[in-house]
């Protein structure tokens, strides 16, 4: 292991906020037991705003790396359940937000925070989905608990066109799920038809739904939104229904009623990819590489580079990316 690595770097100099690559030492990375060699991260909304000048201060404790999450190969650890040359994923847990993350290409962190990489799925595949697809894998787990089977009747997925929608979609189709998409871009819908969505509907025609209680349209719901959409797809779920919610990109508010709870018995699920138990990510990871082949994986992958960042981190946040964006850091 080289005493010299590269990382894309935020700090601030003279009170202002640079993001740029730059050469560290060992010396540069916080604590931890367990030192990595970083292959792949992903590229997630929060890591377009930490790349984007840190909007909503997504990364807390500056100098740092952004990255919420990384797959690479162990260089040392202090941790007898681990061992040099281990494939490994890190997700949650504060990377890129209070601990460095995962746009470096070593990263030091606490062995509580891994998950060994199963062995149906490559290192770049596992970024392909990345936190996103956990997040999806992790909101379908929650429906099927709750008691939602694919013979309940319809599943909707709100932000349709975005990781976690997109990913959603593909999964719950897998499982044999019928799927309303939601998106805002009705351009898209062959894309999301591909996907394995049965239907599509515009995002305005749901914000229209507007009264406390709908007639029952859905058996459960994935919803990464937020806000009057959430209040409105609660407002529609059939009797005894779940809703998994793990989303606020339209806000943290919701304006919804008691009604749809005391009168047709639904659950609203809290969805947490940061600190949920390292058995449940195990069993979500499994689940992943099960039910998406590696070509699956390629078709909704694009590769960039850690030099490349910059573009798709602004797509990301103008909603205009299509897929997953896998970043290279070996190859910098």
């Amino acid at each position: 292991m080289s005493n010299t690595f590269k990382a894309l770097r935020a700090e601030l100099e003279s009170e202002e906020l640079t993001i740029k690559i730059t050469e560290l030492g060992l010396e540069n990375l916080p604590d931890g037991d367990t030192t990595i060699d970083v292959h792949y991260s992903s590229l997630n909304y929060k890591d377009g705003m930490a790349v984007n000048g840190n909007k909503a201060r997504i990364m807390r404790n500056l100098p740092m790396s952004p990255g919420i999450d990384l797959a690479g190969i162990i260089s040392s650890t202090s941790d007898k359940n681990y061992k040099k040359g281990d494939e490994v994923i890190v997700t949650g847990w504060g990377l890129g937000e209070t601990h460095s993350g995962g746009y470096s290409q070593i990263v030091r962190v606490n062995s509580d925070w891994i998950i060994k990489k199963p062995d149906n799925i490559s290192l770049k595949h596992t970024m392909s989905v990345g936190t996103a697809g956990l997040t999806a894998m992790l909101s379908i787990i929650e429906l099927e608990n709750s008691g939602i089977r694919n013979s309940s009747g319809d599943i909707v997925v709100t932000g349709a066109a975005g990781g976690v929608g997109s990913l959603s979609i593909m999964l719950l189709s897998k499982l044999g799920y019928s799927v309303t998409a939601v998106t805002g871009r009705m351009e898209l819908e062959k894309y999301l038809k591909d996907l394995g969505a049965t239907n599509i509907m515009s995002r305005d025609d749901l914000l229209a739904m507007s009264r406390p209680l709908n007639s029952g349209k859905w058996a459960g719901a994935i919803d990464t939104v937020g806000s009057t959409l959430l209040a409105n797809i609660l407002s529609a779920i059939n009797y005894g229904g779940s809703v998994a919610c793990c989303g606020n990109a339209s806000g943290n508010d919701l304006p919804t009623t008691v009604l749809p709870f005391i009168l047709r018995k639904i659950q609203l699920i809290g969805i947490d990819s940061v600190y949920c138990p390292i058995n449940v990510r195990n069993d979500a990871w499994k689940r992943l590489g099960d039910l998406i082949t590696p070509e699956e994986f390629e078709n909704i992958t694009n590769e960039v580079s850690l030099n490349e960042i910059e573009k798709p981190a602004k797509l990301i946040l103008e909603g205009k990316v299509q897929g997953r964006t896998v970043v290279n850091i070996k190859d910098i």
